[in-house]
């Protein structure tokens, strides 16, 4: 919460003639903002202020960027700043005009790779065990972030055990128009890609590592993904070849660590974020599964897993802790009706958790080192 007071609370006995930019900069100084966890000056969104004069106490127009999607939050964040912004400088609400925009750019990757043609970011979302409800949270992540505004893609990772197909409530194959790539299937507004379009349900995949890892490469780099902001994907538990692979030959630009508060999960968690520093891939944060259980009978609430171990997990490795989602069987429901919880109960409170978590991470990829290789031509020396 930030704590702000109402719309008719008294403003300061001493009002200022005229605002200065100064005054401006001072009030945007002392706003924080949630997701980004810095006020929009240090983080660089404001592109803007211009102060008029003309009127008893003049005009303030501030222009804010985001590096993130936002196109819910953008009317929420403009009036927030209007308030604090009356408030710090003793002028009316009517003094201030605040624009709020977002533009989702290319973020670094691995020093040896480049980002994708026709894909700006890749983040993995990961776990170090199975059961953790990994995938549910990738969805469910992917589908808050295409609400937001952005073009999300889904890459199911897991050879072995594809479940973005149920989870989106896709079926078919995909088609290929050149003979060369895959055109992405699409899922509440989703492009996706698994192994689950290409097999039958029921079928194993009984390969060795090199065939799987063949299989994720090609699954990548034969899509045609359609001009993304984010490319989410779907890993397989553990720290394998999957994973070695998709650290050496994929350019990433972030990982979320998914685990449950259970010392069990977070023995194999550390494993997980431990590997993605060591090949040079940033964590965005630590995503706490199944942290309180509510009875839907009686309203007694428990922690079923044992209780704080996400946040525990990312205060000893000095990483973002992202946030904390329940242990609660409407999101099963809605993940095996094909339908999951962002999209099944957008307004309730679930979904606004998923969707608060989306926003903390991809600001945190927002503060990352950008990526500017596009930008300068090739040089050839003969």
């Amino acid at each position: 919460m930030l704590g702000y007071a109402p719309r008719d609370a008294p403003r300061a006995t001493t009002i200022p003639m005229s605002l200065s930019r100064d005054q401006v900069e001072s009030a945007l100084r002392s706003f924080i903002e949630p997701a980004l966890e810095a006020d929009l000056l240090t983080a660089g969104a404001v592109k803007e202020i211009r102060v008029e004069d003309g009127s008893p106490h003049g005009r303030a127009t501030v222009l804010v960027e985001l590096g993130f999607p936002a196109e819910r939050y953008r009317d929420e964040l403009a009036g927030l700043l209007i308030e604090h912004l009356a408030r710090e400088t003793g002028a009316p609400l009517a003094a201030f005009e605040v624009a709020v925009a977002w533009k989702v750019v290319a973020h670094a990757v691995q020093k040896h790779l480049k980002p994708m043609p026709g894909v700006r970011n890749i983040v993995a979302v990961a776990s170090g065990k199975g059961g953790v409800g990994k995938s549910t949270v990738a969805a469910n992540l992917a589908l808050a972030l295409a609400q937001e505004g952005a073009r999300v893609g889904v890459l199911d990772a897991d050879i072995y055990g594809p479940s973005q197909p149920r989870l989106l409530g896709i079926e078919g194959r995909p088609v290929s128009h050149d003979g060369k790539h895959l055109a992405p299937l699409m899922g509440h507004g989703l492009q996706c890609m698994s192994i689950g379009f290409l097999v039958d349900a029921d079928q194993p995949m009984v390969w060795r590592g090199p065939m799987v890892t063949q299989a994720l490469t090609q699954l990548l780099n034969d899509t045609e993904w359609q001009d993304l902001d984010l490319l989410i994907v779907d890993m397989p538990p553990g720290t394998g070849d999957i994973q070695l692979t998709l650290s050496q030959r994929v350019p990433v630009a972030g990982a979320v660590i998914v685990t449950t508060p259970q010392d069990l999960a977070l023995l194999d968690a550390r494993k997980g974020l431990q590997m993605f520093r060591k090949v040079d891939v940033t964590v965005l944060g630590v995503v706490e599964n199944m942290g309180l259980h509510v009875c839907s009978n009686c309203g007694h609430q428990e922690h079923v897993f044992g209780a704080g171990g996400g946040q525990r997990l990312a205060q000893q490795y000095d990483t973002p802790f992202l946030g904390s989602l329940p242990l609660d069987g409407r999101i099963r429901e809605h993940a095996d009706s094909g339908r999951p919880t962002v999209v099944a109960e957008p307004d309730g409170a679930i979904a606004a958790n998923y969707r608060a978590i989306a926003r903390r991470m991809a600001a945190r990829l927002a503060r990352t080192e950008r990526d500017f290789a596009h930008k300068f031509p090739k040089i050839v020396v003969e």
